[in-house]
């Protein structure tokens, strides 16, 4: 804010979690949300970087200035146009969905920023980012983003079946939650099957799109996919709790790692959250859309998802609540755990 003194000897950037997002289109409602559930569990501070369309740059800035200050003091933020530094700008702007290619530029735009976590639009949050972010400290001297699995099997994967073009290990990878060193990914140089000496991250992408637009379905996650294809050793993935999408149930059950823990990110491609096709999926969105902020978590968020629930158990994805509500209830339970902490602390002065 103007005027505003910081007291930390670190610049805010440095103390932040980053949180990139690319909004167009009818994507408002769905990042807002997205936004409300990553500060609703937090603990460190967010920053959140939003690319959308001018248009909607106004009505990010009144929703954002509208939540509580006890919440919104728990982040920043910057909105950015959409820009694209190589290449044809209709063409990325038009490749798969409205805008989505901006994420490939992420590295090039925000040069100052060393670590960044990635989410499409519709993404909720069941845990904090806290935990994801850690996930930066286990990658090795070589790795510089993190993804998850498109499919856990190969033999109903996309990728496994269909693509015509080259993808990471045996189903590919899913791009709609993508870890990144910035840091590392401008400093490197790609193996890739244009040129033998490698090239930068923001050489390679046109090329890459150049060469490869005709086989490609799912745009900028193919070319991702192309990438670490030729760069396994630059790829940690993590496990599909982290990116759990409506293939990990509607087939049957077969995210592991969400049956052990809960899903920690919920996914909800195909439009899930707005038709009837699964109803779980919408039931989180809708209950952490209509949480007034500052009510108790556990009367106003927990109690409505656990009776929306019931109606849906007659669906795949409806049979196994347990893996949709255990870790949210694990996370609200810190959640009060740390409330209590301060408020007895605050009083122990006294």
């Amino acid at each position: 804010k103007p005027g505003e003194q910081k007291h930390s000897k670190e610049p805010s950037s440095l103390q932040c979690m980053h949180l990139a997002v690319v909004a167009c289109g009818d994507r408002l409602e769905e990042t807002l949300i997205m936004l409300k559930s990553a500060v609703l569990f937090s603990n460190r501070r967010l920053c959140f970087h939003i690319f959308s369309e001018d248009s909607l740059k106004p009505e990010f800035e009144k929703k954002l200035q509208e939540w509580p200050s006890s919440y919104t003091k728990k982040f920043e933020y910057n909105i950015y146009p959409i820009t694209f530094s190589v290449g044809n700008a209709q063409e990325w702007k038009k490749l798969f969905k409205p805008c989505a290619a901006q994420r490939l530029f992420l590295p090039v735009i925000l040069k100052d920023v060393d670590s960044l976590l990635y989410v499409d639009t519709d993404v909720l949050f069941l845990r904090p980012i806290d935990d994801i972010w850690h996930i930066l400290k286990e990658f090795n001297s070589t790795q510089l983003a993190a993804m998850a699995p498109e499919h856990e099997i190969p033999k109903i994967g996309w990728y496994s079946r269909f693509a015509r073009h080259p993808y990471y290990g045996t189903t590919g990878v899913n791009s709609g939650v993508m870890l990144m060193n910035l840091t590392r990914i401008r400093n490197t140089r790609f193996k890739n099957s244009m040129v033998p000496s490698g090239l930068t991250w923001e050489e390679m992408l046109y090329p890459l799109y150049q060469k490869y637009k005709n086989y490609i379905t799912w745009g900028d996650q193919d070319l991702l996919n192309i990438i670490f294809y030729f760069n396994p050793e630059c790829l940690y993935v993590f496990p599909c709790q982290w990116n759990y999408r409506p293939d990990h149930c509607m087939y049957g059950s077969n995210c592991k790692g969400a049956e052990e823990e809960g899903v920690s990110i919920l996914h909800g491609n195909r439009g899930v959250y707005h038709d009837d096709k699964q109803p779980t999926f919408k039931a989180l969105y809708e209950v952490i859309r209509d949480f007034p902020f500052e009510d108790n978590l556990f009367q106003s968020l927990y109690y409505p998802l656990q009776s929306k629930f019931l109606d849906t158990v007659h669906t795949l994805c409806g049979r196994i609540p347990q893996v949709f509500l255990k870790q949210i209830e694990k996370t609200m339970k810190k959640v009060y755990e740390n409330r209590v902490i301060v408020y007895l602390g605050a009083n122990h002065r006294y």
